[in-house]
């Protein structure tokens, strides 16, 4: 069959087709009421899908049809592997083979870091996968990106996944506890009191992770520590998994005090999203400038992580690609300086 383009040449349309063995796996990939075969049809214009039997025929133009058909077959070896497909997968699964051509989505959706109750903890795009290897090969590993992205939380896995292994003796977890300078004097109420709504999304991520009858003898006996910023200085910190959430609200001057606690055996953890700053009176950011400090410093890795990476609902990324676009038109001399105090990177 031949259509002719609008500019008057000439374009070829062809078929494929795949046959799917086991009638569960092509359940599971249409989804319900078909809704992933239509959202696949939307997601790839110009290729129509028909089912009949156990057979998926599909029809489009060379480049596009080829496109979707390697999609179909990545679903489909996900399925097999006993990952659940829906929109969200979809998108992901197909983001993946237009960033990363090279990379299989079953190798990295299948990539476990630490489970729960059966519920597994891994990467879910491949921003996070590289990011995940980096905190394997480096002692010092930032890991900047906007809301969503996962970075705090990937960093948590792997720390429970290190203390689990006993690659390490303890995880130590901090943030700043107030981003105006830690004036924790100001704040009513017991010290815990003060610092518990700036520590409590780590809890929280914790809680994901490790049974929460477990948490408070781990504390106990000093395996995890939470605590803020300021509580680092003096430290020394051996066999340690050291994380160090919220970095962009550090000074460069607490940036450096952080970093310096590094022991023997112990492997530290930066996150921060340099957008959402929030410093009193234009104070520099230490996340800002580490990298230009740290540049060339071997076992030192810089992890960026984007709009492509988050992992929320799809309308997060969306409205990230919205702000960098409108910051880049606008040149905002405030960019980096909107609030964002309290969240988390969860997946």
């Amino acid at each position: 069959m031949t259509d002719r383009s609008d500019n008057g040449q000439h374009t070829s349309t062809i078929t494929s087709t795949i046959t799917v063995g086991d009638q569960s796996s092509l359940m599971a990939l249409l989804g319900r009421a078909d809704e992933n075969l239509r959202y696949i049809e939307r997601r790839n214009p110009g290729v129509d899908l028909h089912v009949r039997g156990d057979t998926i025929t599909l029809t489009g133009l060379n480049g596009a049809l080829h496109a979707a058909e390697r999609l179909v077959k990545e679903l489909l070896a996900l399925i097999e592997n006993g990952e659940s497909v829906d929109p969200d997968m979809i998108r992901r699964t197909e983001n993946m083979l237009k960033s990363a051509p090279g990379e299989r989505p079953v190798d990295v959706f299948s990539q476990n870091i630490v489970s729960k109750r059966g519920k597994a903890i891994r990467p879910k795009t491949i921003g996070q996968k590289r990011y995940v290897e980096a905190i394997d090969h480096n002692t010092i590993v930032f890991g900047i990106g906007p809301a969503g992205t996962g970075k705090t939380y990937l960093a948590m896995a792997k720390a429970v996944q290190a203390l689990q292994a006993k690659e390490i003796n303890r995880i130590i977890l901090t943030r700043p506890a107030v981003e105006a300078g830690e004036k924790l004097g100001f704040l009513p109420g017991t010290l815990f009191e003060k610092i518990d709504p700036y520590l409590r999304p780590l809890y929280d991520a914790l809680h994901d992770m490790i049974d929460a009858a477990s948490i408070p003898k781990l504390m106990e006996a000093g395996s995890i520590e939470v605590a803020p910023l300021a509580f680092m200085r003096g430290r020394t910190l051996n066999d340690s998994f050291i994380i160090l959430d919220e970095a962009q609200n550090t000074t460069p001057e607490q940036m450096k005090m952080f970093l310096t606690r590094l022991g023997f055996g112990s492997k530290i953890v930066v996150t921060g999203d340099i957008t959402q700053v929030d410093l009193p009176n234009n104070a520099t950011s230490g996340l800002r400038v580490v990298r230009d400090i740290l540049e060339g410093v071997e076992d030192v890795h810089f992890a960026t992580l984007r709009a492509e990476d988050v992992v929320r609902h799809q309308l997060v990324s969306d409205i990230v690609n919205a702000y960098e676009k409108w910051d880049a038109r606008t040149g905002d001399p405030k960019k980096g300086q909107r609030g964002n105090r309290g969240h988390r990177d969860h997946q």
